[in-house]
């Protein structure tokens, strides 16, 4: 049974988008797209979003780039970084807090650099590509 979103990406693909409107297709787009209207509109919830507000993103072709402000009286002895392929997790934070922070693309969690500088720390992500071909599957019977 098709759900409701699979009816829409099969209208979408019908339709005849007028130039530009085809980013409409790209599920990445409008996620970018909802976050940047929530964060507009609630601008006090859309921390929590992407991790309490103290990180920032920005994007290469190739790379993702974070860069976390990190609170007074961190000890840099005990913060420790976790990376999955769609979060950062940090550990070690004042008060023995944790943070969790949602990427805006999918990395390989084994490529990373990082940098902590002037209370700053700095992490280099590669992006994982984008697999849009189809695999066969064995229908069993």
């Amino acid at each position: 049974m098709a759900s409701k979103w699979d009816d829409m990406e099969r209208w979408m693909e019908r339709q005849q988008l007028p130039k530009g409107f085809e980013l409409l297709r790209e599920p990445d787009w409008v996620e970018q797209y909802v976050r940047k209207m929530m964060t507009k509109a609630l601008p006090e919830v859309a921390g929590v979003i992407i991790g309490g507000g103290s990180a920032t993103f920005s994007e290469t072709r190739h790379f993702v780039h974070v860069k976390i402000n990190l609170p007074d009286g961190f000890d840099k002895e005990q913060l420790r970084l976790f990376v999955r392929e769609d979060r950062l997790r940090l550990e070690g934070l004042p008060g023995g807090k944790n943070e969790t922070i949602k990427l805006p693309k999918l990395v390989k969690p084994r490529i990373c650099k990082t940098l902590l500088k002037d209370k700053v720390l700095q992490v280099k992500l590669q992006k994982r590509p984008i697999n849009r071909t189809y695999h066969e599957a064995v229908v069993r019977w």
